[in-house]
């Protein structure tokens, strides 16, 4: 199952290799059809404690650090460089992640193709 990546701005950097991200997001009720906008707090693990307050990162899911920490310190918005870890670290981590954002890109036109197919072969079911 592929980890979930949120971006948010960090709220809080006081403790050691711990940040707080604030991840805003908004969308339409169901009944009344206007945008609600929701928020939730995340505790991301940040090793190198390079982020600061303020900041706009990316947070990845990973496995449990503590009670509270289920995500870590993906990318830094501003320079979108990997955040954390030593210098050969950071170079296995980049490639591990970027074909799945380069893949992921190339598939995003793959399925527009397919769901008009899909359209297509519902409405030839309709009519059969």
């Amino acid at each position: 199952m592929p980890r979930r990546v949120l971006e948010g701005n960090v709220v809080s950097a006081k403790t050691d290799k711990t940040v707080t991200v604030l991840v805003e997001r908004r969308f339409m009720h169901p009944m009344y059809k206007k945008y609600v906008k929701s928020s939730s707090k995340y505790t991301a693990h940040d090793e190198s404690n390079a982020v600061k307050e303020g900041d706009r990162v990316s947070i990845i899911e990973c496995r449990p650090i503590s009670k509270t920490k289920r995500w870590t310190v993906f990318t830094n918005g501003k320079s979108d460089v990997k955040v954390g870890g030593s210098a050969s670290d950071s170079g296995v981590a980049e490639e591990k992640y970027e074909p799945k954002k380069a893949a992921a890109k190339k598939d995003d036109k793959k399925p527009v193709a397919k769901k008009a197919q899909a359209k297509k072969t519902k409405s030839n079911k309709k009519d059969a």
